[in-house]
């Protein structure tokens, strides 16, 4: 039984050897170029890939692949139906990064609340050395208790953002959905509501067809001058234009984005044109612990494992 893994280096340092032990033949890629992957697929029977595309073209080709597990929670880099015709099963992994993606959500939340980031970069250029008083308070700070946290996609890492939210006090919203709501305590609300009434809106729903440029230029108009927008979900639910618009003209306070539309963004990214000081990008790093990676990790062992012996445990269909 043979096994790859398309781009490892997309785990960082952590210890793949729960996974690679498990198979007779292993072969590891750091990253995988588009026009290697057909290649590097042949006579595999186990592929894991994070974010390499393995569309019907691929799948069909690939005669001896009968597993794909994919290093993520998002399933649109594989194409399902070429797989369910092939009969080749598809797991991905649900829930290993909740802890780190609240926490670098809030660490979001706090920098722009408090614009830390404008004062360590401001204290490191001598400004504190230079100051007349004790203190410095070039940049505005709010407080986050008594504000408004809204939520878009109240799923299990939504909810534990609003648990974080409700810790400081805040007041959380959540969008309203068709689904019945399983928590008592967090109101739903239309979209325009939301919008109205967030100081702080912050994304953690799935990419869709539907909800693609969910945040442009008409619903940042519907947000709060002093409003800050939060995206740790997914590039694509934000038109890059239309928010650096809307900071041009202080239609919103500010924004922090972990995640583009096109990763790794090109040097055409709106987003990376300019330093903003009402703007942080983090380079899609949410969901990087340490702790977040092992449980990953742990995930893609046991989904191996189950489906070694028959019943994968995380299928994203049924065969």
């Amino acid at each position: 039984m043979r096994g790859t893994i398309l781009d490892a280096n997309s785990l960082g340092d952590a210890d793949l050897s729960p996974v690679t032990q498990l198979l007779d033949d292993w072969t590891v890629h750091g990253a995988t170029r588009p026009e290697e992957t057909y290649e590097r697929i042949q006579g595999i029977d186990v592929v894991l890939t994070n974010k390499v595309v393995l569309d019907a073209a691929l799948i069909e080709a690939a005669s001896a692949l009968k597993f794909i597990g994919i290093m993520a929670t998002g399933t649109n880099n594989v194409d399902l139906d070429a797989a369910k015709r092939r009969g080749v099963i598809v797991c991905n992994a649900v829930g290993y990064a909740t802890p780190s993606v609240a926490q670098h959500t809030f660490a979001l939340i706090l920098n722009l609340a408090t614009r830390q980031y404008r004062y360590i970069d401001d204290t490191a250029r001598g400004q504190w050395l230079a100051s007349d008083v004790f203190c410095r308070l070039d940049h505005p700070i709010v407080e986050l208790s008594g504000k408004t946290l809204g939520i878009i996609g109240l799923g299990e890492l939504g909810l534990a953002v609003a648990r974080l939210g409700q810790a400081f006090g805040m007041t959380v919203l959540a969008l309203e959905t068709q689904r019945p709501s399983k928590v008592d305590d967090i109101a739903r609300v239309n979209l325009s509501t939301l919008l109205n009434e967030s100081d702080v809106l912050s994304l953690h729903c799935p990419l869709t067809d539907e909800n693609i440029h969910l945040i442009n230029e008409d619903t940042l108009r519907q947000m709060k001058r002093s409003a800050l927008l939060i995206n740790t979900a997914r590039g694509a639910l934000v038109d890059s234009k239309a928010l650096l618009t809307a900071l041009d003209q202080k239609r919103i306070s500010g924004a922090a984005i972990d995640v583009l539309a096109s990763e790794p963004p090109t040097a055409e990214e709106p987003l990376l044109q300019v330093r903003r000081e009402d703007l942080i990008v983090t380079p899609h790093n949410a969901w990087g612990a340490a702790e977040s990676r092992a449980r990953l990790i742990d995930q893609l062992k046991d989904n191996v494992l189950a489906w070694a012996s028959g019943a994968p445990v995380r299928r994203v269909f049924p065969t």
